[in-house]
């Protein structure tokens, strides 16, 4: 079983990006990132209907964080403190050694390799410092830039599920892809 400590909380660096945790002066790009329909095209979940949502919210991710229940990073330039996006792992099976992994970035950002950068530190730190065995993402399959972002961190697809999922009065497919740890 993982035995997981999330505290300090661990802030991980890239050429260009911080990786930090998430705080309630955050909360109006979370707010955005959270209700923006581009962000949100294949990210079925509810939805922010106020800033006070989203400020519980981070109230419940911090919570979770000290009880080692999930990690989420704030992604920030190096040079600028403004949330730009977020990465997590959530569903966490510590008895399997195994969780997922969740992402979004504000499209001010897109195509260019900011979520490569991010994958290669949150991957490496779950594998190293959590001791994960797998690494999964669930995602819509209509959602081709994600695919190829996991392909190209060698994440495989191991299932298609068809109609498995009710969204808002319609049921959609999900695409399950896995990363196993080459720490072996």
């Amino acid at each position: 079983m993982l035995a997981l400590n999330f505290t300090p909380f661990p802030t991980l660096t890239t050429d260009r990006l911080l990786l930090r945790k998430i705080v309630m002066e955050d909360a109006p790009e979370l707010f955005f990132q959270r209700t923006d329909e581009r962000v949100m095209k294949y990210i079925e979940r509810p939805r922010p209907t106020s800033i006070d949502d989203t400020y519980a919210f981070i109230t419940k991710i911090t919570e979770a964080e000290k009880n080692n229940e999930l990690i989420t990073w704030g992604i920030t330039l190096k040079n600028d403190p403004k949330l730009i996006g977020t990465v997590c792992y959530l569903n966490i099976q510590k008895e399997n050694h195994r969780s997922e992994l969740g992402y979004a970035l504000h499209p001010d950002h897109w195509g260019k390799g900011v979520m490569n950068e991010v994958l290669d530190a949150v991957i490496d730190y779950g594998f190293k410092e959590m001791k994960l065995h797998s690494i999964v993402a669930n995602i819509n399959p209509a959602n081709i830039g994600s695919q190829k972002l996991l392909e190209k961190h060698k994440f495989v697809r191991e299932a298609y599920f068809k109609e498995n999922f009710l969204w808002q009065g319609k049921f959609l497919d999900s695409a399950i892809y896995t990363l196993l740890t080459p720490l072996k």
